[in-house]
């Protein structure tokens, strides 16, 4: 990012005030021309569960055709793997610091402006359903005051699900909060609900937030229950490199145990996703209406540590993102890494709602159809914590972490002091298997990318700290490129002369 497109001093909409953060062109559009815009969000979903990215089992038809028909984000994101503080980014377009929820178990800034509150000044009627995890302590696990619904006007939620809920019994609490039994296995229970608010509102501008549990494992008994024939037709049938490499290791024989169930959970939301495209297409909607597929963060299966994310491995923080609809059909796949922090202004500048000032990411919808954006930094920026107070950057080839080993993940936002812990080459090791930290031959790659790592925390309004290099250490014959790329080519003479 050139330093005339830098933030504002608050962290948010560059000083310049330029179109870079999102700014809808003209300034909106007329209310009678607006897209509908429905976003679906699947709870800890890996990226490599989808077709769209080599999965060979085929549980994610209607994510691929989304992804082949539309814009497909290849490479998306996390701003934080954790549930709250990814999800107060998805409603804020901000990163968790600047929201209020660095952890789970805060409630969401109410000063804030928000995905709803933009729509909703622009005319839109609008709505949630499913899991919300934003409210803290005013909701304990089920019923969500209306001061903390962050502004949407129908509701039908949970603060935590998945303590309301099991596989095939689902309470949910309405706008006065009162309890609703919702029938069926839990995502068409809520796929179901989703149904009746696209025949309710199709008839002017809506915004419709889908929020999922699935494929989240049920805390209590630590298992991902599927509908009945799904676990068992997908058990033994894929395992990633790295949940083969680690999954030994991990407590309770975890991917070995849980991915047929995963799976088969994913299999049953991607065909409920098919079935809100129906009803799009049954009320005439599919033209005029953008849907939005993604997740809060991925799960890595208790492989990096003692739970399921919690880390800066792709595993935890790389996530799906397909788009279709206005302004995203035949979009195309979009290659340069993408948060999901920058969803709320790519959603409001494709409906021609003007973007808050507020908001940090950076509207995305330059980059479809093959397009460019010069100012978008080359890396996205990643925030950890619970298990730690961490930091990250990922670029296209690397990924850099840093830990504050002075700092209490659940009660310090940031730090002071942060030291190197990981750096992977994606390109070789695209599992992050071969951490690179410390190895002087990766010194410089670690140099440049600690540099980007700083003006990001700078970018989003977070003290400069220090942060130490890994202990160095050496190992023979590791290059960050191979030998050839020394050798000078220009004037040598292809071999067929």
């Amino acid at each position: 990012m050139s330093e005339d497109q830098q933030a504002g001093p608050d962290g948010g909409r560059p000083a310049d005030g330029g179109r870079p953060y999102g700014v809808g062109p003209g300034g909106g559009r007329p209310y009678g021309e607006r897209p509908n815009v429905v976003v679906v969000l699947t709870d800890q979903q890996r990226w490599d569960t989808t077709g769209a990215h080599g999965n060979p089992v085929g549980v994610t038809p209607v994510f691929d055709e989304l992804a082949r028909t539309g814009t497909h984000v290849e490479q998306a994101i996390t701003p934080q793997p954790v549930c709250a503080p990814a999800r107060s980014a998805l409603q804020t377009g901000r990163w968790p610091t600047g929201t209020g929820v660095f952890r789970n178990g805060l409630a969401l800034d109410h000063e804030l402006p928000t995905l709803a509150r933009s729509f909703a000044d622009a005319g839109y009627v609008t709505g949630y359903i499913g899991k919300w995890h934003l409210a803290a302590e005013a909701a304990g696990h089920g019923p969500v005051p209306a001061e903390y619904r962050a502004g949407y006007q129908r509701w039908l939620a949970s603060e935590v699900l998945e303590f309301t809920s099991d596989a095939y019994h689902t309470v949910v609490y309405d706008e006065a909060g009162e309890p609703v039994r919702l029938p069926g296995y839990r995502s068409d229970a809520l796929i179901d609900a989703a149904v009746r608010f696209l025949a309710d509102h199709h008839d002017r501008p809506f915004l419709l937030f889908l929020s999922l549990l699935e494929p989240h494992h049920q805390n209590a008994t630590d298992d991902y229950p599927a509908p009945e024939g799904y676990a068992e037709r997908y058990t033994g049938r894929w395992l990633p490199p790295d949940l083969a490499a680690l999954g030994g290791s991990a407590p309770g024989g975890a991917p070995h145990r849980h991915l047929g169930g995963y799976l088969g959970q994913i299999k049953r939301v991607d065909e409920g996703v098919g079935r809100l495209r129906d009803t799009l297409r049954s009320l005439e909607l599919t033209d005029s209406t953008v849907l939005a597929w993604t997740a809060d963060h991925g799960s890595h299966f208790r492989t990096r540590n003692e739970e399921y994310k919690r880390s800066a491995h792709d595993a935890s923080v790389r996530v799906p993102l397909a788009l279709t609809g206005p302004g995203f059909s035949g979009g195309g796949l979009i290659r340069h890494p993408v948060s999901t922090v920058d969803l709320v202004p790519t959603l409001l500048d494709a409906c021609g709602v003007p973007v808050p000032e507020t908001v940090q990411g950076r509207s995305f919808l330059p980059l479809v159809g093959g397009g460019s954006d010069p100012g978008r930094p080359d890396e996205v920026f990643i925030q950890i914590s619970e298990s730690q107070v961490g930091r990250a950057v990922r670029t296209a080839r690397w990924k850099y972490a840093v830990t504050a080993p002075d700092a209490d993940g659940w009660h310090d936002a940031s730090a002071a002091r942060y030291v190197e812990t990981e750096l992977y080459d994606l390109a070789a090791d695209p599992y992050e298997l071969d951490n690179l930290a410390g190895l002087s031959s990766h010194r410089e790659v670690a140099a440049t990318l600690r540099h980007a790592l700083l003006r990001w925390m700078a970018r989003v309004g977070e003290e400069t700290p220090v942060i130490d290099p890994a202990p160095p250490h050496g190992r023979p014959g590791r290059r960050a490129e191979p030998e050839v790329r020394q050798l000078p080519w220009k004037g040598v003479r292809f071999g067929h002369h």
